[in-house]
């Protein structure tokens, strides 16, 4: 008899389900710009980094490179019930608890809707993205981001600053394709044996589709928002479309029907493409302007986050491990 009112409260409770939502997690390194911080626990350790933490805590930390994609981002709940968000974004901290208080405390007064956080000192906590049915987690830590691509898990670093945040509602992501949203399979004939028989593969197997890569399911769960946003305007011709997204790809003809065929056999959508044969990319993103960029190639993201906010994907054969790593 005495165990039954914690029964009847156990039976009362209805779990918050991640499934079915889009989930991102997000390293404070990528959301803040802690590099103050980070400088005082290089030179000056743990013990000093946690009092200056302290002494700073209601101190609110400025925006970092993945900012204003995550505030337009859930600024797109709007479009769902209060208490049945369509995206939940969860932090994922290397910080102590009580040094994640900065972290949590700058959320709020910056007043963005993140309200779960996961810290554990000194190790980051990127395992845990199945346990929350993450499609994306985002780091300014370069180790960690490898670590978890290296477990099958769709990881980036983030490298650039920030974009200006004006007053508009719309949010644009650009992807790369190969190495990105698709496996390297192509990308290997590429580097192995030359443009001329990467063009020959890609014409003989124009209707196989590829395998998916790293970022295929966070493009799957980012249609879904846009799914909704066709559902309002059917209800409300008025409404104008906030979320677009874009492939910005090296590749172009006659490569680049492979990729429309594999898009199509995934089951997915973009609304632009821009097949560069070569281009800088960096032309392209200017005109865009995108709130965030994946690329899984360093060369291309040394002047392409110079005109967005970008996120390495070191995934594939161009990323292969070197003696640096």
């Amino acid at each position: 008899m005495g165990d039954e009112p914690n029964l009847r409260k156990g039976a009362s409770e209805v779990p918050y389900e991640l499934e079915g939502r889009l989930v991102v997690g997000v390293a404070s390194s990528a959301l803040f710009d802690l590099g103050e911080a980070d400088e005082v626990f290089r030179e000056r350790g743990e013990d000093e980094y946690r009092k200056y933490q302290e002494a700073h805590l209601d101190d609110t930390l400025s925006e970092g490179v993945a900012f204003p994609f995550i505030k337009r981002l859930l600024s797109l709940n709007d479009l769902a019930a209060v208490d049945d968000p369509l995206i939940e974004v969860i932090v994922l901290s290397r910080n102590d608890p009580e040094t994640g208080l900065r972290v949590m405390r700058s959320l709020q007064t910056h007043q963005l809707p993140i309200t779960r956080a996961v810290f554990m000192q000194g190790r980051s906590p990127y395992a845990f993205m199945p346990a929350f049915s993450m499609t994306l987690f985002l780091s300014k830590e370069r180790s960690d981001v490898r670590e978890a691509i290296s477990m099958g898990l769709p990881a980036g670093q983030v490298l650039g600053s920030p974009t200006e945040d004006t007053d508009g509602e719309d949010l644009r992501i650009a992807f790369d394709f190969d190495g990105v949203l698709a496996s390297d399979e192509s990308e290997k004939i590429m580097q192995e044996s030359g443009l001329e028989l990467f063009h020959q593969n890609e014409v003989e197997k124009v209707d196989t589709p590829m395998e998916a890569g790293m970022l295929r399911d966070f493009l799957k769960a980012i249609n879904k928002i846009q799914d909704r946003e066709d559902e309002e305007v059917h209800r409300d011709s008025s409404y104008r479309r906030r979320l677009h997204v874009a492939i910005v790809t090296a590749r172009n003809a006659p490569s680049h029907e492979r990729v429309v065929m594999t898009l199509k056999a995934w089951g997915v959508r973009v609304n632009d493409a821009f097949f560069l044969g070569g281009v800088e990319k960096r032309r392209v993103l200017q005109v865009l302007r995108p709130h965030i960029f994946f690329d899984d190639q360093l060369s291309h993201l040394d002047t392409a986050s110079e005109a967005a906010p970008s996120v390495h994907v070191p995934f594939g054969v161009t990323n292969a491990p070197t003696t640096e790593d």
